[in-house]
């Protein structure tokens, strides 16, 4: 797979050969495609507000207490939250990914497609390569936005009106940790979140690399947004799968302390003591619900982003190609 080219050809009748113009290969045109990158940003507000719900599941299903569980599996989550705190329950927290997903898709879009270009050949192994930088570079963004979600979606859990509020909302919640633990606090978790998400943007790429590829993703065809679709639901899965127990880690230590006391010193301590108390069950904590939430947001995430792509340089290359105005010279007769 290796150096071979997808047949997708974007403005063919005016393309320059020597440029790239393959999915994803598009991508790493995002600079010159874009003049400004939040015109694809908003692709992920729709994204939060459909899996959201799921990663409030997910986050109390990685992190109850063992001995009290809460809740007996993904479902009976779902219906215990609505049951005990109503639908908006499911919503708790959902201000940070509303504000920083913005932000991180622009960055993550626009990192891969500089690093891939800056690599020269569109190959599997740099989109992997290109995706992981993507990854690491978003954590900035990504872990005090995941800490202040992470927290409000645990306040008042099993509480229909929540007696006391810890926090107002996500704003409010980075505030008082920052006030109270400085940087360090705003930044818990933060080891864990890059060792998430380098491999983790690396697989998501080099998934959606390989199935565009295989399924031979072409302009003309009529079941490229399907195909497309499929690709970025694919790739969700694969890098949600691929480092999975890292992020119950990620989530266990961004958690530690909301109760008043800590439990762990770290990440090795983390991993030590999630593994003695429930054996390596625990790392697959929430997975379902996980699983259930990546495809439908990913693949309209990745859909969404290749078309917008396609049809900016579709109009780019039509422009290119324009004659120009015709010069009426003064008739000498």
């Amino acid at each position: 797979m290796q150096g071979q080219d997808s047949p997708l050809q974007i403005g063919r009748g005016c393309t320059n050969p020597d440029e790239e113009t393959r999915i994803p290969g598009i991508l790493k045109n995002w600079k010159s495609n874009l003049k400004n990158k939040s015109n694809v940003a908003w692709t992920g507000a729709a994204g939060v507000l459909v899996g959201h719900p799921f990663d409030t599941v997910k986050v109390r299903l990685q992190v109850q207490n063992v001995e009290k569980p809460l809740y007996r599996g993904t479902f009976h989550c779902f219906q215990s939250i609505i049951k005990q705190e109503s639908a908006f329950g499911l919503y708790k927290g959902i201000g940070s990914p509303m504000m920083g997903l913005t932000f991180i898709n622009a960055v993550v879009f626009g990192v891969q497609g500089n690093t891939l270009r800056a690599l020269g050949k569109d190959t599997p192994l740099n989109q992997f390569l290109a995706g992981s930088a993507a990854g690491a570079i978003q954590c900035i963004i990504c872990c005090p936005m995941e800490l202040a979600k992470t927290r409000m979606q645990l306040q008042g859990t099993g509480e229909y009106k929540q007696k006391t509020k810890n926090y107002k909302n996500s704003l409010d919640c980075l505030i008082k940790i920052y006030r109270k633990e400085g940087l360090r606090g705003i930044n818990r978790g933060m080891v864990s979140t890059v060792i998430r998400e380098t491999p983790s943007f690396g697989f998501y790429f080099l998934t959606y690399d390989c199935m565009t590829r295989y399924l031979g993703c072409e302009a003309e065809d009529s079941y490229v947004i399907p195909k497309l679709l499929f690709s970025g639901g694919m790739s969700g899965i694969v890098s949600w799968l691929s480092t999975y127990p890292v992020d119950v880690i990620k989530s266990r230590l961004q958690a530690d302390g909301v109760g008043g006391v800590t439990q762990y010193k770290g990440i090795l301590d983390c991993v030590r003591k999630s593994y003695q108390e429930e054996g390596w069950k625990v790392f697959t904590r929430g997975l379902t619900s996980t699983l259930l939430r990546a495809f439908p947001v990913n693949a309209a995430t990745f859909a969404t982003v290749t078309v917008f792509l396609m049809y900016m340089r579709s109009e780019n290359d039509l422009r290119e190609c324009d004659p120009g105005p015709v010069i009426q010279q003064p008739s000498s007769l």
